[in-house]
């Protein structure tokens, strides 16, 4: 009778093992967005627009047109747009927890940019630069999460290198230095090493396990 119930009891974990696998796949998946994954319209849309900044700042040597970050949020707007529109017919459990991390962390970049933009009217300096590492903070915590939960390396670790980039903003604003146009262009090859190589990394693994 201790027999049957251990060997029981070993099936039942084998099967859960096996479902938590399946929901993992799943959610691999449902990361595609059309033909496309949603880590590279993300990752080349924001590589391509440090580059554009970076262009224009250089030829103006007028630094508002960094003000060219905020059509990310335009871009967020459309890719939730997008993704509404083509929903996964099957939605896992670990879908629901990536979405819940990203919106939480969309939450922060939201209250992050109001508080910045506050402070720099009311205090009357440039705070509102903390924005460029504090964002790469963020989106690197997310990707990582994301990888922790769907068990993919690359994107649990890659996220770890572009921190780099992240403590050397905050070195050089807590140091007094001024913020530098090359900047756009470190925070676009960060997101690269985020977002597009694991991006096409997934995307093979996938189809090729399909």
């Amino acid at each position: 009778m201790y027999k049957n119930i251990m060997e029981e009891k070993t099936l039942n974990e084998k099967e859960s093992l096996a479902l938590i696998s399946q929901m993992i796949e799943q959610s691999k998946r449902n990361i595609e967005v059309g033909r496309g994954n949603v880590l590279l319209y993300w990752g080349y849309f924001t590589f391509a627009l440090s580059v554009a900044i970076n262009a224009i700042v250089t030829i103006t040597q007028n630094g508002y047109w960094s003000f060219g970050w905020f059509l990310m949020f335009v871009f967020w707007g459309f890719m939730s747009y997008k993704r509404r529109n083509s929903k996964p017919k099957i939605i896992t459990y670990t879908d629901k927890a990536i979405r819940q991390v990203w919106t939480v962390l969309g939450f922060m970049f939201i209250l992050s940019t109001i508080v910045l933009t506050v402070f720099s009217y009311i205090f009357s300096f440039h705070v509102f630069n903390l924005m460029m590492p504090l964002s790469l903070l963020y989106c690197g915590l997310g990707i990582s999460i994301m990888g922790i939960i769907l068990e993919e390396p690359w994107l649990t670790y890659t996220p770890l290198l572009s921190f780099i980039a992240t403590f050397y903003m905050l070195s050089m604003l807590v140091a007094g230095r001024p913020l530098c146009n090359w900047w756009n262009l470190l925070f676009g090859f960060s997101f690269a090493l985020m977002y597009i190589i694991p991006g096409h990394i997934l995307n093979h693994k996938v189809r090729k396990s399909c």
